[in-house]
């Protein structure tokens, strides 16, 4: 059951200098005056459908995993009409205690959010930050649409539609790849359910590995393994 007396931990955005996520910019941290009631975050994956000739399908051969996306729009009002209100579909973006007209809301937020970095010749690193959410990336596109104005003209309510790109520090990515790497050891704890093929299989993608993994483990046998034991994977010969 849901508390209503509990207090709504608010969506924000902190800015970052490196790739890393070790230095935030001091005051570049945006929060959202109002949670979003829902946001959306995709994955993709490449694969190589090269067909060869005279066949009627192809073999969907993995190429890589492409960095994911987080959609989430910002509103941005001047009207009055908005208030703190505990649930709406979208974020309300209040960077000002007083407020303020649409398009210093906006520019705030650019300012804290997608602002040049000299020295960097880059935007900013960008986290996202809410309840079990944290999402770590880089600003891929902004739409802004205007939606109200005033009898000057001037906007008093408009609409950010922020797409967000997954950003891993090359550091951090290599270590991840290297624990799934045929090209370290690994180790497994056997299970009486395992099979020494299949695990094999599981790490090298071949299963014909299977008869050098026993001998680098002084394996007996191949069925007789106990529950337990601890069975290693050397590195493939180059």
């Amino acid at each position: 059951m849901i508390d209503l007396g509990q207090k709504a931990e608010k969506l924000y955005v902190q800015a970052y200098s490196d790739a890393e996520f070790q230095n935030p910019v001091p005051d570049n941290k945006f929060s959202a005056l109002v949670n979003p009631a829902t946001y959306n975050v995709s994955y993709k994956f490449e694969f190589d459908a090269t067909q060869a000739p005279g066949t009627s399908g192809a073999n969907m051969k993995f190429n890589r995993i492409l960095p994911g996306d987080f959609h989430f729009d910002f509103l941005f009002d001047a009207t009055g009409v908005v208030k703190d209100m505990s649930v709406l579909s979208l974020g309300i973006a209040n960077p000002f205690e007083k407020p303020a007209n649409v398009t210093e809301q906006i520019e705030a937020f650019k300012h804290k959010i997608i602002d040049y970095q000299s020295d960097k010749h880059r935007p900013y690193y960008l986290k996202i930050h809410w309840g079990e959410l944290l999402f770590k990336g880089v600003l891929k596109q902004m739409d802004i649409e205007y939606k109200v104005f005033a009898p000057d003209g001037k906007p008093i309510r408009a609409i950010a539609k922020c797409q967000f790109a997954e950003s891993i520090a090359d550091v951090e990515r290599a270590a991840e790849e290297n624990r799934e790497s045929p090209d370290i050891t690994h180790e497994r704890v056997f299970k009486g359910t395992d099979r020494i093929d299949l695990l094999t299989e599981k790490i090298y993608e071949r299963d014909i590995h299977y008869i050098n993994v026993a001998s680098f483990n002084s394996l007996d046998s191949f069925r007789n393994i106990k529950t337990g034991s601890k069975i290693f994977f050397p590195p493939l010969a180059k």
